[in-house]
Protein backbone atom coordinates (compact mmCIF):
# COMPACT_ATOMS: atom_id res chain seq x y z
CA UNK A 1 0.00 0.00 0.00
CA UNK A 2 1.32 3.39 -0.84
CA UNK A 3 0.28 6.43 1.59
CA UNK A 4 1.44 9.81 1.30
CA UNK A 5 2.62 11.81 4.70
CA UNK A 6 0.56 13.99 4.30
CA UNK A 7 -2.61 11.70 4.26
CA UNK A 8 -4.76 13.44 7.19
CA UNK A 9 -6.71 10.53 9.24
CA UNK A 10 -8.85 11.47 12.38
CA UNK A 11 -9.86 9.07 15.55
CA UNK A 12 -12.60 10.39 17.51
CA UNK A 13 -13.09 9.09 20.28
CA UNK A 14 -15.55 10.34 23.10
CA UNK A 15 -13.52 8.97 25.65
CA UNK A 16 -9.79 7.65 26.47
CA UNK A 17 -10.09 7.04 30.46
CA UNK A 18 -8.83 3.20 30.11
CA UNK A 19 -8.03 2.81 26.51
CA UNK A 20 -4.35 2.70 27.52
CA UNK A 21 -4.50 -0.40 25.52
CA UNK A 22 -4.97 1.75 22.58
CA UNK A 23 -1.58 3.70 22.48
CA UNK A 24 0.37 0.92 21.25
CA UNK A 25 -1.93 0.49 18.39
CA UNK A 26 -2.66 4.49 17.33
CA UNK A 27 1.00 4.84 17.88
CA UNK A 28 2.17 2.08 14.76
CA UNK A 29 -0.69 3.63 13.20
CA UNK A 30 0.96 7.00 13.42
CA UNK A 31 4.11 5.64 11.80
CA UNK A 32 2.12 4.79 8.84
CA UNK A 33 0.25 7.95 8.68
CA UNK A 34 2.13 10.95 10.32
CA UNK A 35 -0.87 13.26 9.95
CA UNK A 36 -2.73 11.78 12.67
CA UNK A 37 -5.14 13.70 15.07
CA UNK A 38 -6.76 11.86 17.90
CA UNK A 39 -9.39 13.52 19.68
CA UNK A 40 -11.55 12.95 22.74
CA UNK A 41 -13.00 14.29 25.73
CA UNK A 42 -11.05 12.40 27.89
CA UNK A 43 -7.44 11.91 28.50
CA UNK A 44 -5.33 10.43 30.80
CA UNK A 45 -2.32 10.93 29.60
CA UNK A 46 0.32 8.69 27.54
CA UNK A 47 1.54 5.24 28.95
CA UNK A 48 4.80 5.02 30.13
CA UNK A 49 6.86 4.06 26.60
CA UNK A 50 4.11 5.89 24.05
CA UNK A 51 4.84 9.74 25.58
CA UNK A 52 4.21 11.67 22.14
CA UNK A 53 4.03 8.92 19.85
CA UNK A 54 0.93 10.50 18.49
CA UNK A 55 -1.24 13.75 18.62
CA UNK A 56 -3.70 13.94 21.07
CA UNK A 57 -6.60 17.01 21.17
CA UNK A 58 -8.82 17.32 23.89
CA UNK A 59 -12.22 19.05 22.64
CA UNK A 60 -14.42 19.60 25.29
CA UNK A 61 -15.42 17.49 27.89
CA UNK A 62 -17.15 13.70 27.51
CA UNK A 63 -19.93 13.36 30.19
CA UNK A 64 -20.94 10.00 30.40
CA UNK A 65 -24.67 9.73 32.13
CA UNK A 66 -26.28 6.59 32.84
CA UNK A 67 -29.71 5.58 32.29
CA UNK A 68 -29.74 2.15 33.23
CA UNK A 69 -27.83 0.99 35.73
CA UNK A 70 -27.03 -2.92 35.38
CA UNK A 71 -25.88 -5.37 38.28
CA UNK A 72 -25.13 -7.95 35.81
CA UNK A 73 -23.61 -6.16 32.81
CA UNK A 74 -22.77 -2.44 31.40
CA UNK A 75 -24.95 0.41 32.55
CA UNK A 76 -26.68 2.17 29.72
CA UNK A 77 -26.34 5.83 29.25
CA UNK A 78 -25.36 7.92 26.62
CA UNK A 79 -22.02 10.04 25.97
CA UNK A 80 -22.64 13.83 26.19
CA UNK A 81 -19.44 15.55 24.02
CA UNK A 82 -18.66 18.84 23.04
CA UNK A 83 -20.18 20.03 19.38
CA UNK A 84 -16.75 21.87 18.94
CA UNK A 85 -15.55 19.10 16.98
CA UNK A 86 -17.57 20.17 13.96
CA UNK A 87 -14.94 22.97 13.50
CA UNK A 88 -12.02 21.39 14.99
CA UNK A 89 -12.54 18.49 12.08
CA UNK A 90 -13.37 21.33 9.28
CA UNK A 91 -10.17 23.17 10.18
CA UNK A 92 -7.73 19.91 9.83
CA UNK A 93 -9.48 18.81 7.09
CA UNK A 94 -8.85 14.46 7.61
CA UNK A 95 -9.48 12.42 4.25
CA UNK A 96 -10.89 9.73 6.60
CA UNK A 97 -12.27 9.44 9.68
CA UNK A 98 -12.10 6.35 12.61
CA UNK A 99 -15.37 7.14 14.89
CA UNK A 100 -15.40 4.37 18.24
CA UNK A 101 -19.00 4.07 18.51
CA UNK A 102 -22.39 5.12 17.84
CA UNK A 103 -21.56 8.65 19.29
CA UNK A 104 -23.03 11.95 18.59
CA UNK A 105 -19.71 12.41 17.43
CA UNK A 106 -20.22 9.57 14.73
CA UNK A 107 -23.43 10.70 13.66
CA UNK A 108 -21.87 13.98 13.37
CA UNK A 109 -19.05 12.82 11.09
CA UNK A 110 -21.60 10.66 8.97
CA UNK A 111 -23.75 13.86 8.63
CA UNK A 112 -21.00 15.86 7.34
CA UNK A 113 -19.30 13.40 5.09
CA UNK A 114 -21.08 13.88 2.13
CA UNK A 115 -20.38 17.88 2.32
CA UNK A 116 -16.65 17.92 3.94
CA UNK A 117 -15.70 15.30 1.61
CA UNK A 118 -14.03 12.91 3.95
CA UNK A 119 -14.58 9.12 4.60
CA UNK A 120 -16.11 7.68 8.01
CA UNK A 121 -15.13 3.94 9.37
CA UNK A 122 -17.18 3.17 12.27
CA UNK A 123 -15.70 1.66 15.43
CA UNK A 124 -17.58 -1.23 17.19
CA UNK A 125 -15.09 -3.01 19.90
CA UNK A 126 -17.40 -5.84 20.07
CA UNK A 127 -20.68 -7.33 20.98
CA UNK A 128 -22.85 -7.67 24.12
CA UNK A 129 -26.35 -7.50 25.45
CA UNK A 130 -25.97 -4.37 26.97
CA UNK A 131 -23.78 -2.36 24.31
CA UNK A 132 -26.00 -3.94 21.20
CA UNK A 133 -29.18 -1.66 22.40
CA UNK A 134 -31.13 -4.89 20.40
CA UNK A 135 -34.66 -4.00 22.86
CA UNK A 136 -34.33 -0.28 21.48
CA UNK A 137 -35.82 0.45 18.31
CA UNK A 138 -34.34 4.26 18.50
CA UNK A 139 -31.17 3.11 19.12
CA UNK A 140 -31.61 0.89 16.38
CA UNK A 141 -32.74 3.37 14.17
CA UNK A 142 -29.97 5.54 14.28
CA UNK A 143 -27.91 2.97 14.41
CA UNK A 144 -28.48 1.70 11.35
CA UNK A 145 -28.86 5.33 9.32
CA UNK A 146 -25.11 5.50 10.82
CA UNK A 147 -24.27 2.44 9.20
CA UNK A 148 -25.58 2.88 5.75
CA UNK A 149 -23.83 6.20 5.73
CA UNK A 150 -20.10 4.77 6.86
CA UNK A 151 -17.81 3.77 4.23
CA UNK A 152 -16.63 0.86 5.95
CA UNK A 153 -17.42 -0.55 9.74
CA UNK A 154 -14.27 -2.63 11.65
CA UNK A 155 -14.85 -4.82 14.88
CA UNK A 156 -12.34 -7.01 16.64
CA UNK A 157 -15.23 -10.45 16.89
CA UNK A 158 -16.85 -12.27 14.69
CA UNK A 159 -20.22 -11.75 17.02
CA UNK A 160 -19.31 -7.79 16.72
CA UNK A 161 -19.63 -8.59 12.50
CA UNK A 162 -22.65 -10.63 12.91
CA UNK A 163 -24.34 -7.87 15.06
CA UNK A 164 -23.36 -4.94 12.53
CA UNK A 165 -24.76 -6.92 9.45
CA UNK A 166 -27.07 -9.05 10.61
CA UNK A 167 -28.92 -6.80 13.27
CA UNK A 168 -27.94 -3.12 11.90
CA UNK A 169 -27.99 -3.88 8.40
CA UNK A 170 -24.64 -3.31 7.24
CA UNK A 171 -23.56 -4.49 4.08
CA UNK A 172 -21.21 -7.44 4.71
CA UNK A 173 -18.44 -6.69 2.29
CA UNK A 174 -17.81 -3.26 4.12
CA UNK A 175 -17.81 -4.91 7.66
CA UNK A 176 -14.11 -5.87 8.64
CA UNK A 177 -13.77 -8.63 11.42
CA UNK A 178 -10.17 -8.79 13.16
CA UNK A 179 -8.30 -8.17 16.61
CA UNK A 180 -6.96 -4.49 16.69
CA UNK A 181 -8.05 -4.57 20.55
CA UNK A 182 -4.76 -6.13 21.11
CA UNK A 183 -1.62 -6.71 23.60
CA UNK A 184 2.08 -5.10 23.87
CA UNK A 185 3.56 -7.98 26.24
CA UNK A 186 7.08 -5.99 26.34
CA UNK A 187 5.06 -2.93 27.87
CA UNK A 188 3.47 -5.70 30.70
CA UNK A 189 6.97 -7.43 31.23
CA UNK A 190 9.50 -4.49 31.41
CA UNK A 191 9.42 -4.14 34.68
CA UNK A 192 8.44 -7.63 36.11
CA UNK A 193 11.60 -8.20 38.32
CA UNK A 194 10.95 -5.02 40.65
CA UNK A 195 8.03 -5.93 41.13
CA UNK A 196 8.09 -9.91 41.77
CA UNK A 197 9.68 -8.91 44.77
CA UNK A 198 6.39 -7.48 46.70
CA UNK A 199 4.52 -10.86 45.81
CA UNK A 200 5.02 -13.61 48.55
CA UNK A 201 5.35 -17.43 48.05
CA UNK A 202 1.87 -18.54 47.39
CA UNK A 203 1.00 -22.13 47.01
CA UNK A 204 0.83 -23.53 43.21
CA UNK A 205 -1.18 -23.66 41.37
CA UNK A 206 -1.66 -19.93 40.76
CA UNK A 207 -5.00 -18.75 39.48
CA UNK A 208 -4.51 -15.36 38.50
CA UNK A 209 -8.11 -12.80 38.26
CA UNK A 210 -7.38 -9.34 37.47
CA UNK A 211 -9.85 -6.70 37.19
CA UNK A 212 -12.50 -4.31 38.70
CA UNK A 213 -13.88 -5.96 41.79
CA UNK A 214 -17.83 -5.47 40.73
CA UNK A 215 -20.81 -7.28 40.08
CA UNK A 216 -19.76 -7.37 36.46
CA UNK A 217 -16.55 -8.97 36.34
CA UNK A 218 -18.23 -12.54 37.75
CA UNK A 219 -15.57 -12.78 40.60
CA UNK A 220 -18.09 -13.71 43.29
CA UNK A 221 -18.60 -16.42 40.84
CA UNK A 222 -15.41 -17.25 40.95
CA UNK A 223 -14.98 -17.45 44.51
CA UNK A 224 -18.40 -19.75 44.74
CA UNK A 225 -15.98 -22.35 42.50
CA UNK A 226 -13.32 -22.07 45.04
CA UNK A 227 -15.86 -23.17 47.96
CA UNK A 228 -17.54 -25.94 45.80
CA UNK A 229 -13.51 -26.91 45.43
CA UNK A 230 -13.02 -27.19 48.98
CA UNK A 231 -16.30 -28.93 49.58
CA UNK A 232 -14.71 -31.85 47.53
CA UNK A 233 -11.56 -31.40 49.77
CA UNK A 234 -9.39 -29.11 47.58
CA UNK A 235 -7.48 -26.59 49.27
CA UNK A 236 -3.78 -27.08 48.05
CA UNK A 237 -4.05 -23.70 45.21
CA UNK A 238 -4.26 -20.05 45.25
CA UNK A 239 -6.45 -17.53 43.87
CA UNK A 240 -4.29 -14.24 43.35
CA UNK A 241 -6.66 -11.29 42.64
CA UNK A 242 -5.19 -8.23 41.11
CA UNK A 243 -7.97 -5.00 41.61
CA UNK A 244 -9.94 -2.98 43.28
CA UNK A 245 -13.66 -2.35 43.28
CA UNK A 246 -16.94 -1.66 46.05
CA UNK A 247 -17.43 -5.05 46.33
CA UNK A 248 -14.14 -5.84 47.71
CA UNK A 249 -15.58 -6.04 51.76
CA UNK A 250 -18.65 -7.98 50.60
CA UNK A 251 -16.53 -10.38 49.01
CA UNK A 252 -14.45 -11.03 52.16
CA UNK A 253 -17.57 -11.34 53.93
CA UNK A 254 -18.01 -14.32 52.02
CA UNK A 255 -14.33 -15.16 52.11
CA UNK A 256 -14.29 -15.22 55.79
CA UNK A 257 -17.84 -17.11 56.12
CA UNK A 258 -16.72 -20.04 54.08
CA UNK A 259 -13.23 -20.57 55.80
CA UNK A 260 -11.36 -19.47 52.47
CA UNK A 261 -8.98 -17.24 53.47
CA UNK A 262 -5.33 -19.85 52.99
CA UNK A 263 -6.89 -20.05 49.55
CA UNK A 264 -6.85 -16.29 48.50
CA UNK A 265 -4.55 -13.56 47.86
CA UNK A 266 -6.40 -10.26 47.69
CA UNK A 267 -2.81 -8.10 45.88
CA UNK A 268 -5.11 -5.08 45.73
CA UNK A 269 -4.41 -2.42 42.56
CA UNK A 270 -1.54 -2.51 40.51
CA UNK A 271 -0.19 -0.22 38.32
CA UNK A 272 -0.32 -1.46 34.19
CA UNK A 273 3.91 -1.59 34.40
CA UNK A 274 3.85 -3.73 37.09
CA UNK A 275 1.19 -6.49 35.76
CA UNK A 276 3.52 -8.70 33.65
CA UNK A 277 5.13 -9.74 37.44
CA UNK A 278 1.75 -11.11 38.57
CA UNK A 279 1.02 -13.35 35.06
CA UNK A 280 4.74 -14.61 35.37
CA UNK A 281 4.13 -15.78 39.04
CA UNK A 282 0.65 -17.59 37.88
CA UNK A 283 -0.19 -20.53 36.25
CA UNK A 284 -3.82 -19.82 34.94
CA UNK A 285 -5.83 -16.99 34.11
CA UNK A 286 -9.36 -16.77 34.60
CA UNK A 287 -11.87 -14.45 33.07
CA UNK A 288 -15.61 -15.01 34.93
CA UNK A 289 -16.59 -12.02 33.39
CA UNK A 290 -20.39 -11.74 32.89
CA UNK A 291 -20.46 -9.06 30.15
CA UNK A 292 -17.28 -7.78 28.54
CA UNK A 293 -17.37 -6.94 24.83
CA UNK A 294 -13.73 -7.65 23.91
CA UNK A 295 -11.66 -8.39 26.87
CA UNK A 296 -7.26 -7.20 26.54
CA UNK A 297 -6.82 -8.91 29.77
CA UNK A 298 -7.24 -12.17 28.19
CA UNK A 299 -5.17 -11.63 25.64
CA UNK A 300 -2.32 -10.24 27.65
CA UNK A 301 -2.72 -13.59 29.88
CA UNK A 302 -2.41 -15.30 26.21
CA UNK A 303 0.64 -13.30 25.15
CA UNK A 304 2.52 -13.96 28.99
CA UNK A 305 1.88 -17.90 27.94
CA UNK A 306 -0.82 -18.62 29.96
CA UNK A 307 -3.90 -20.95 29.87
CA UNK A 308 -7.12 -19.57 30.30
CA UNK A 309 -10.20 -20.34 32.01
CA UNK A 310 -12.98 -17.98 29.73
CA UNK A 311 -16.04 -16.91 30.59
CA UNK A 312 -19.20 -17.54 27.67
CA UNK A 313 -20.19 -13.70 27.73
CA UNK A 314 -16.46 -12.58 26.75
CA UNK A 315 -15.93 -11.29 23.39
CA UNK A 316 -12.70 -12.25 23.94
CA UNK A 317 -13.45 -16.09 23.93
CA UNK A 318 -13.18 -16.48 19.94
CA UNK A 319 -9.20 -16.50 20.67
CA UNK A 320 -9.96 -19.32 22.97
CA UNK A 321 -9.53 -22.93 21.49
CA UNK A 322 -11.05 -25.23 24.00
CA UNK A 323 -8.68 -28.28 25.50
CA UNK A 324 -5.53 -26.42 23.28
CA UNK A 325 -4.71 -23.13 25.27
CA UNK A 326 -8.16 -23.21 27.70
CA UNK A 327 -11.91 -23.73 28.35
CA UNK A 328 -15.02 -21.86 28.24
CA UNK A 329 -17.56 -22.03 31.11
CA UNK A 330 -20.54 -20.19 31.91
CA UNK A 331 -19.65 -18.25 35.24
CA UNK A 332 -23.78 -18.30 36.77
CA UNK A 333 -22.78 -22.02 36.72
CA UNK A 334 -20.20 -21.98 39.07
CA UNK A 335 -19.73 -26.21 39.30
CA UNK A 336 -18.23 -25.46 35.48
CA UNK A 337 -15.58 -23.61 36.38
CA UNK A 338 -15.19 -25.25 40.05
CA UNK A 339 -14.51 -29.01 37.08
CA UNK A 340 -12.26 -27.04 35.46
CA UNK A 341 -9.97 -26.10 38.07
CA UNK A 342 -10.28 -29.04 39.40
CA UNK A 343 -8.73 -30.70 36.14
CA UNK A 344 -5.47 -28.65 36.63
CA UNK A 345 -5.40 -29.20 40.52
CA UNK A 346 -5.61 -33.20 39.67
CA UNK A 347 -2.92 -32.81 37.19
CA UNK A 348 -0.57 -29.92 36.56
CA UNK A 349 1.53 -30.94 33.53
CA UNK A 350 -0.66 -30.01 30.46
CA UNK A 351 0.09 -25.84 31.92
CA UNK A 352 2.98 -25.44 30.55
CA UNK A 353 1.61 -26.85 27.43
CA UNK A 354 -0.86 -24.67 27.06
CA UNK A 355 0.30 -21.97 27.94
CA UNK A 356 2.76 -22.13 25.47
CA UNK A 357 -0.40 -22.43 22.68
CA UNK A 358 -1.62 -19.77 24.21
CA UNK A 359 1.40 -17.98 22.91
CA UNK A 360 0.94 -19.30 19.55
CA UNK A 361 -2.50 -18.50 19.15
CA UNK A 362 -2.06 -14.76 20.14
CA UNK A 363 1.16 -14.49 18.34
CA UNK A 364 0.43 -12.69 15.06
CA UNK A 365 -2.49 -10.11 16.97
CA UNK A 366 0.33 -7.10 17.79
CA UNK A 367 0.48 -3.47 17.10
CA UNK A 368 2.35 -3.72 14.31
CA UNK A 369 -0.72 -6.10 12.52
CA UNK A 370 -3.72 -4.70 14.36
CA UNK A 371 -1.57 -1.19 12.46
CA UNK A 372 -1.21 -2.79 8.97
CA UNK A 373 -5.12 -4.10 9.27
CA UNK A 374 -6.31 -0.25 9.87
CA UNK A 375 -4.46 0.55 7.30
CA UNK A 376 -5.85 -1.57 4.79
CA UNK A 377 -9.33 -0.56 5.80
CA UNK A 378 -7.97 3.26 5.59
CA UNK A 379 -6.54 2.07 2.11
CA UNK A 380 -10.36 0.05 0.96
CA UNK A 381 -12.11 3.65 1.98
CA UNK A 382 -9.94 5.82 0.17
CA UNK A 383 -10.49 4.06 -3.29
Amino acid sequence: MNFSNDDRIAWLFPSLKRGFYWQPVLSEFTKRFPQTKIYTGNWPGFVAGFEDKFTVEVVGKTKFVSTTPSAKGYSRGSFYVSPKIVGTLLKFKPQVIFAVSFSAWTLLAVLLKAWARWRVVIVYNGSSPNVDRRDSKVHLFYRRRMAQLADALITNSQAGKAYLTEVIGAKDDCVFARPYGVPTPQALLEQQQEAQLSIPNLQHPIFLFIGVIEYRKGLQFLLESCNQLQKQGYRNYTVLVVGEGAQREELKVFIKNHNLEDCIHWAGWVDYAQLGAYFAKADVFVFPTLEDIWGMVLLEAMACGKPVLCSKWAGAKELVVAGENGYIFDPYHPEELAELMRRFLDNCEPIAKMGEKSKQLIAPHTPEAAAEFLAEVTSFVMK
